[in-house]
């Protein structure tokens, strides 16, 4: 992972972290998140963020959130970003990057502050996160042929020529990331041992996907 200067030191992270829990919704360390957030308790979350170290730790449910229910499971794997970009909208809105830090295994969950949940993180399974290791080692050929033959299938459109020049460690954390892939699927790239292993994944995952009809589920629908 690529150090950035406000970087907090892995001895650094905190032990307990707010959590944004959104189905079909990846980070991962060295991605960048874009977030639209407009909900009172997420505003909350954001505004503490700010105040403090600026971490937050991007994680899935186990299920839908329903008003009258109690919330749902977290899946036992997260990861943490630094907001990195913020700005505000006239209609009381929050925009935010987060930067991927360091996944996290879901300790106990704590009393919710200001309407969000929070989570002792464990850091320790994922401490190669934030330490320079090595590249992934893939077959570049059969990981153009896998995303070419997807985007083909899923109808996208993409800058070939940037995809080609895009060094394999960036290529497969950014299109893990952004690829309509739902909430199983997204689990299975984040959990991945090592670079190597999620790049095999998101091959296979890829070439499933350009030989399977489409779901008429849209994974990527999010509300925050």
């Amino acid at each position: 992972m690529s150090r950035r200067p406000f970087d907090p030191a892995f001895a650094a992270l905190p032990r307990t972290i707010p959590v944004f829990p959104l189905p079909g919704v990846l980070l991962l360390p060295d991605g960048r998140l874009p977030l639209n957030v407009f909900e009172p308790r997420y505003l909350n979350m954001v505004q503490d963020a700010l105040a403090g170290d600026r971490i937050i730790g991007m994680i899935q449910p186990q299920g839908e959130e329903r008003p009258d229910g109690p919330p749902p499971a977290l899946w036992r794997t997260g990861c943490a970003g630094r907001i990195t970009a913020f700005s505000e909208t006239d209609d009381g809105r929050y925009l935010i990057t987060l930067a991927g830090l360091c996944r996290f295994a879901v300790g106990d969950e704590m009393p919710t502050t200001r309407g969000y949940r929070r989570v002792i993180a464990d850091w320790a399974p994922f401490a190669d996160d934030m330490a320079d290791g090595p590249p992934p080692t893939l077959d570049r050929s059969r990981l153009l042929q896998a995303i070419e033959a997807y985007f083909k299938a899923e109808g996208l459109s993409a800058d070939w020529d940037t995809i080609k020049n895009t060094p394999d460690d960036r290529l497969v954390v950014a299109l893990s990331m952004v690829c309509p892939f739902g909430p199983s699927e997204k689990q299975a790239l984040l959990e991945a041992s090592d670079a190597t292993r999620r790049g095999e994944t998101l091959i296979a995952l890829m070439e499933m996907a350009a030989v399977t009809p489409p779901s008429a589920e849209d994974p990527s629908t999010q509300r925050h």
